[in-house]
């Protein structure tokens, strides 16, 4: 699993498009994002067909549910070969402990990453919302522990939080974030971005990217741009 890819996010309508969009980058073997959008309207098989073409996938579907339910699901998904698969951290240890069961019990090896707190989600949502008092940074921190409490191989989280999971875990955990935004790009409805280079800089294991690259005139030269700056750690 190479992650000095960019992780490019197919949040595409279609089968199709997914499809045509991975087309343009001819003879690349590139690592995508099958998320929520396009495996509800492709289904799975969308996963299948990026992996035999020669793709990393990352199936993000979030998982978040009783412990049985999840081993299930977890169970269903293991014969699509994705690389990665992600569950919410808030789940609890033992629903995070079930999604990896579930994936052994299928015989896959699928690494499993926890969602710690959504990269819209402010200080202010935090508390206002799902009422939590402590600092974001804390939440983040806390719920990175208790996935590698439960075997999980890393997180999802901003960039600007990677550091300090890597401080409170280890190293080699996996720290995905997604929220990448190249410099003078629209934020969008994100909270907590960073440059590719700046979470180069702040510890980020992996970068997901889409509209930046996906709703570019030229997608091509915007993914190898963007990967210039997240392998360079500077940004043009």
């Amino acid at each position: 699993m190479d992650t000095s890819r960019p992780i490019i996010a197919l949040d595409l309508p279609s089968a199709g498009h997914a499809l045509n969009f991975v087309s343009k980058f001819t003879d690349e073997k590139l690592f995508v994002k099958v998320g929520m959008e396009l495996f509800y309207a492709a289904g799975p098989q969308i996963v299948t067909e990026l992996k035999d073409a020669g793709h990393d996938v990352f199936c993000d579907l979030k998982l978040h549910d009783i412990p049985n339910t999840v081993r299930g699901a977890a169970r269903s998904l293991s014969r699509l070969g994705a690389d990665l698969l992600t569950v919410h951290a808030a789940g609890g240890r033992a629903m995070m402990e079930a999604a990896l069961e579930g994936l052994h019990d299928g015989g896959s090896t699928s690494n499993v990453i926890a969602i710690t707190q959504l990269t819209s989600t402010s200080q202010q949502a935090l508390r206002d919302e799902q009422l939590v008092e402590a600092p974001l940074i804390e939440s983040v921190c806390h719920y990175a522990d208790l996935a590698r409490q439960a075997g999980l191989a890393g997180v999802v989280c901003s960039a600007l939080e990677a550091r300090a999971i890597a401080d409170a875990t280890a190293e080699d955990f996996l720290r995905v974030t997604p929220g990448i935004r190249p410099a003078g790009s629209a934020v969008g409805d994100q909270a907590r971005v960073a440059t590719p280079g700046t979470a180069a800089s702040m510890g980020s294991s992996a970068i997901v990217v889409g509209r930046p690259i996906t709703q570019a005139d030229d997608p091509v030269a915007a993914y190898h741009t963007i990967r210039a700056a997240w392998q360079s750690g500077q940004d043009t």
